[in-house]
């Protein structure tokens, strides 16, 4: 059973580590601009790097850069000193990071860092530091306090460190202007990947495009429908969508009373039929169905005409849903 003690305690921590982040509001400065500014221009990758805590928070900052459109990958400060620093090329920036400021190993890569003429953002702690003096541009990750009652156990500023990295990334996204289909490049696995699939990789296309023209008998359109399978059909005039008939359309004209069989198709289709693009993203097309109640969507390129046929069974069949 939880006692109030743990959650008073859990709730000091996280009022703790909540006003460390809010504290960094006020830090950022010119210097947050220039870290963008120079991982924008650089042709290379971003090296982070970091010992300890400071390492583990840098490992998820590098993986979130990579995932959202900057190349970027983590260097361990004790192997880099020991022969991985040749991993380190002159068009890459180094992202270092110590609370302290003071991190003996990463201290130690700096001559080199400088030697090949590297950029390198510091992400520290204390202003005052060799890591804060030695950057080109300086991220002040600084904390009033930990959590940990002991002053000890990284734990405010590892937060305030994440943070910090996860406003570079996302101000770098909008930077180089990533994306829906950029990420969705970089996640082609999992639910995520499937989320982000395009329509083009989903629908049906060539011979499998149900499509009449508009002075086709419904009797005919009924067979193109029954043969294609999909519930509707296409109408074309010149290569170009002008209209479909679905399933509902064929109740509602039967509803009416009407013998339809001998009517064209011209006179039971509905014109300007929803469309959509086959570089929208197939989570696109599955809320665009929910929002219009419908099953199918047909894809068109210039001029409309159609490319394929996207249907709900074809989302759900590849976990989009």
């Amino acid at each position: 059973m939880i006692t109030k003690d743990a959650i008073d305690t859990a709730k000091r921590v996280l009022t703790i580590e909540a006003e460390a982040i809010k504290a960094l509001v006020e830090k950022l400065d010119g210097g947050f601009t220039r870290a963008v500014d120079i991982i924008c221009a650089a042709t290379g990758k971003v090296v982070v790097c970091g010992m300890g805590k400071s390492g583990i928070i840098g490992q998820k900052i590098a993986s979130t850069l990579a995932s959202t459109g900057t190349p970027a990958f983590f260097l361990h400060p004790a192997e880099g000193v020991h022969g991985d620093i040749g991993m380190l090329m002159k068009n890459d920036v180094l992202l270092a990071i110590s609370n302290s400021g003071e991190t003996e190993e990463l201290i130690k890569i700096i001559p080199i860092v400088k030697r090949m003429g590297i950029k390198m953002i510091a992400m520290t702690g204390r202003k005052d530091s060799s890591l804060a003096r030695y950057g080109d541009v300086l991220l002040d990750v600084g904390v009033a306090e930990e959590a940990c009652p002991l002053g000890l156990a990284p734990t405010a500023s590892t937060t305030a460190t994440l943070a910090m990295g996860d406003a570079l990334a996302v101000a770098l996204i909008e930077k180089k202007g990533f994306m829906e289909a950029d990420f969705a490049g970089l996640h082609p696995a999992g639910s995520l990947g499937r989320r982000l699939m395009k329509v083009s990789e989903l629908m049906h296309s060539g011979d499998s495009i149900p499509g009449i023209g508009p002075d086709t008998l419904m009797r005919d359109a009924i067979l193109v429908m029954t043969a294609k399978r999909m519930g509707l059909t296409g109408v074309f005039d010149k290569g170009a969508l002008v209209g479909i008939i679905t399933d509902g359309d064929l109740r509602r004209a039967l509803e009416k009373g009407a013998d339809i069989f001998g009517r064209r198709a011209a006179e039971v289709m509905t014109k300007n039929p929803l469309t959509i693009s086959g570089e929208e993203l197939a989570e696109s097309a599955l809320r665009m169905m929910e929002e219009r109640s419908i099953t199918s969507l047909f894809v068109t390129g210039e001029g409309m005409k159609a490319i394929g046929v996207v249907h709900m069974h074809d989302l759900l069949k590849a976990g989009v849903v």
